[in-house]
């Protein structure tokens, strides 16, 4: 019988897949990070517990191309600053990438809030302009000029906030209590430069990242960078406190609620 590819695989060939993923060569992207100060009451509003907000009440849109083997990836994600006990970090609210392939793995191991959208990095001379868009909508534009080239910084361990979670079958809750992952990437940077400009938010009912407003910009850069990711579940987090952020993941807020449809078996 010819191989059935929907068939199950051999150990071997199980095995043999996790030690080719695990050896993967250094991906380099280069990518628009925009970093704003906010309203620290929004900031606080859009965090589940047990997220607490940070110090300062930062906004951050990382806008990148990946050169992804193969095909290049437009990747971005819009976050805020927040702290777990006694780790700083970031916690995204949503992630446009700009194909299916970078959603999966993200969504279904890390519990990363990914959605299929646009992501634009471009660059003439000294101009810069980046911007993540879905269903037609920029909802973030970052523009500006490159200024001055900036020192290249050590290498730095940096912390995502996700949660991972499985709504139920009846459409009510979740299948089990969601768990709260630290994901943790060093990243290295091999040129990095300043950039003088403005950051643009529009209204979008899918995402609203208008209600972030830009109070003060406090640095805009773009650089080539490189980094390694890691997943760890810290603790199981209530299911009720959580519920009522689900919305967040998807496009249609009340798409949690949702029941099978009628005549189901």
């Amino acid at each position: 019988m010819a191989r059935v590819r929907y068939g199950a695989r051999t150990e071997a060939e199980i095995a043999a897949s996790r030690e080719k993923s695990s050896k993967l060569p250094d991906i380099w992207s280069t990518g628009v990070v925009a970093v704003w100060e906010s309203d620290p009451d929004v900031v606080a509003a859009v965090l589940p517990p047990p997220l607490k907000p940070a110090e300062r009440p930062l906004v951050r849109a990382n806008i990148s191309k990946v050169d992804l083997p193969g095909y290049p990836l437009g990747a971005g994600s819009v976050a805020v600053a927040a702290r777990h006990g006694g780790v700083e970090g970031w916690y995204p609210l949503v992630m446009p990438m700009t194909h299916e392939r970078a959603l999966t793995g993200g969504r279904e191991v890390f519990g990363e809030p990914k959605k299929l959208g646009e992501v634009t990095v471009e660059r003439e001379g000294l101009v810069v302009r980046a911007a993540l868009a879905r269903h037609g909508i920029a909802f973030v534009e970052v523009r500006g000029a490159v200024d001055r080239p900036l020192p290249l910084p050590e290498p730095v361990l940096k912390t995502d906030f996700y949660f991972k979670f499985l709504p139920a079958v009846d459409g009510s809750g979740f299948e089990s209590d969601p768990v709260l992952v630290h994901c943790t990437r060093n990243e290295k940077v091999r040129k990095l430069e300043h950039i003088t400009g403005d950051v643009v938010l529009r209204e979008s009912m899918y995402d609203p990242v208008a209600d972030l407003p830009v109070r003060r910009v406090v640095e805009i850069t773009i650089g080539e960078k490189t980094t390694d990711q890691k997943g760890r579940a810290v603790e199981r987090v209530s299911a009720q406190a959580l519920l009522p952020y689900v919305h967040q993941r998807y496009d249609d807020p009340m798409q949690i609620l949702d029941g099978p449809p009628e005549g189901s078996v």
